[in-house]
């Protein structure tokens, strides 16, 4: 027994909720949101509607500065808002849109005045509000909107849309606990707006009775008998008893909460402003979001001349941006073609160059016969331009004969990097220009002394006293087993026991320095080879 019953409400809590969904997707949701500047007393206005459309609007609607339109409808499609209430403030006027969503109409008013609650509740001896009251959608009555006028009809079938409807047949009367009155005065032509809570209060018995029945009991210590309290009405006050009429006396077809309610009993339906209050003007309704043709307006009026006119005009700026538009669908389509062209033919070329490279690279397999002069030449080419760059003159003819050298096929010879001269030899050259005559084989004029002697210069130094005295690596022997360079503090020409006490060139504790030098290898030991060869002849 007790797994049916659960088995029961599990069922009916799913079927409740699933009515329940349905029914808050078929009522009308809003937006009530602000544009532009509007000030405090416009933005507490904004949240006293906000109170008055609940529960089926956004109540924390939150809205930026850089928040466009198109944002809100944005959001509305997912959350099923059907209508925007917007307001505005310029210099003069408070404005009020009230749009219709998706394709309109759009309804422009003038709040010509408003009250907030706060201050229609602090206006009040006694005020009625509390939270239970917005639980549930507010009842809607409309007041003298039957009258001819396509703008009033229209006006009507607006307001009916902004709130749930409602079937008298299976309506629960617990859960009408306010009520929004709208009133049109067609001589000002101006809406009332007003907002009401609901009390419902037995008629039909003394004010004893109904004080015994709603309140607390009264001080009943001066009465005799209680029925000086039911007859007399002793000790209560005048403000108690409410004057009530045929104006507001009904039959309750419902039980309604509070005491005496009852069904089929005469009750008086009691109402008390809660605020906000306005008074609103029509100035237009337009077509669509506000970006369409002018239906009504209560300032301007249009022949029909004028307004086939503006038809024409209209039907022109479609049919413009129609063509506009196709010759632009055209225009893409013809780029995205032509892309598709080249594309194809840069596969294409990809594909042959590929080919050719491939072809290119088997006939280079085989070894060409007269590749390895042609390589051996430029290779002694580049050993007399590197010979030209490092000592400063031009070689003689038998020092670099062309040498044939086998090289693997489709490599290149060894590119020589070009050396760079250190600073303080750059700066000391530009300071004392080359005299004529043959200069010195490490770069330096000689001043007139042979190549091989003792000493070269003025200040006696060795060749190797200078920046390219400590080479690392030496040109080779002589036939005397000494190297070309001699030890790391000899000059090229000087003692063999190295410098003498007290010379002014001394070498210990110099810095190497292997910048300006010939590089150890078969180059320098030919190089040495051919430098002999030239003393001896001379």
């Amino acid at each position: 027994m007790g797994k049916n019953k659960t088995k029961n409400q599990k069922a009916a809590r799913t079927s409740s909720a699933r009515v329940a969904e349905e029914e808050y997707g078929t009522v009308p949701h809003s937006f009530v949101f602000h544009r532009g500047l509007i000030g405090k007393n416009v933005g507490q206005l904004v949240t006293d509607m906000r109170r008055v459309m609940e529960p089926y609007t956004a109540r924390d609607l939150k809205v930026r500065k850089n928040n466009v339109l198109k944002d809100f409808l944005t959001a509305a499609g997912p959350l099923g808002v059907t209508h925007f209430l917007m307001f505005t403030k310029t210099e003069s006027n408070v404005n009020l849109r009230l749009a219709r969503l998706p394709k309109g109409p759009t309804l422009f008013f003038h709040v010509t005045k408003y009250s907030l609650t706060k201050d229609v509740v602090s206006s009040l001896k006694r005020h009625r509000m509390h939270e239970q009251q917005f639980s549930h959608h507010p009842l809607l009555v409309l007041n003298n909107f039957g009258l001819d006028g396509m703008h009033i009809k229209l006006m009507a079938t607006m307001f009916q849309n902004m709130f749930p409807s409602i079937n008298v047949h299976r309506i629960n009367l617990n859960n009408i606990k306010r009520c929004v009155l709208l009133t049109y005065d067609p001589e000002s032509k101006e809406i009332e707006f007003r907002h009401y809570s609901l009390k419902v209060v037995p008629v039909g018995m003394s004010r004893g009775v109904k004080k015994l029945m709603q309140e607390k009991l009264p001080n009943m210590n001066k009465l005799e008998d209680i029925s000086d309290l039911l007859l007399q009405g002793v000790n209560l006050s005048e403000s108690e008893a409410e004057q009530d009429g045929d104006h507001n006396i009904t039959e309750l077809p419902q039980v309604y909460s509070g005491r005496g309610n009852m069904r089929s009993e005469q009750s008086a339906v009691r109402l008390t402003e809660i605020g906000p209050r306005m008074t609103l003007q029509l100035v237009k309704i337009m077509e669509g979001m506000g970006d369409g043709n002018v239906l009504y307006h209560s300032i301007y009026t249009k022949t029909e001349e004028e307004l086939v006119e503006i038809l024409k005009r209209k039907e022109a700026r479609l049919k413009e941006k129609a063509e506009r538009k196709q010759k632009q669908e055209q225009n893409i389509a013809l780029k995205k073609q032509k892309l598709d062209e080249n594309k194809k033919k840069s596969l294409e070329g990809m594909k042959k160059k590929r080919q050719q490279e491939g072809a290119g690279s088997d006939d280079s397999e085989v070894e060409d016969p007269g590749m390895q002069e042609d390589q051996a030449a430029e290779e002694s080419e580049d050993e007399a331009e590197y010979y030209r760059q490092a000592v400063g003159q031009e070689p003689d003819e038998d020092m670099f004969p062309t040498a044939k050298r086998k090289h693997g096929p489709g490599k290149s010879p060894r590119p020589f990097k070009k050396r760079k001269m250190s600073s303080s030899k750059a700066s000391e050259e530009k300071r004392s220009p080359r005299p004529a005559g043959k200069p010195a084989f490490g770069g330096k004029p000689s001043a007139g002394k042979k190549f091989g002697e003792k000493k070269i210069g003025a200040r006696g130094k060795g060749f190797g006293a200078g920046k390219t005295a400590g080479f690392v690596s030496k040109f080779g022997k002589s036939k005397l087993g000494k190297k070309f360079g001699g030890n790391k503090r000899d000059g090229f020409g000087g003692d063999k026991n190295g410098p003498k006490k007290g010379s002014s060139s001394k070498l210990k504790g110099q810095r190497l320095n292997t910048g300006s030098g010939f590089k150890a290898g078969p180059r320098g030991g030919k190089a040495k080879k051919d430098f002999k060869r030239k003393k001896a002849r001379s």
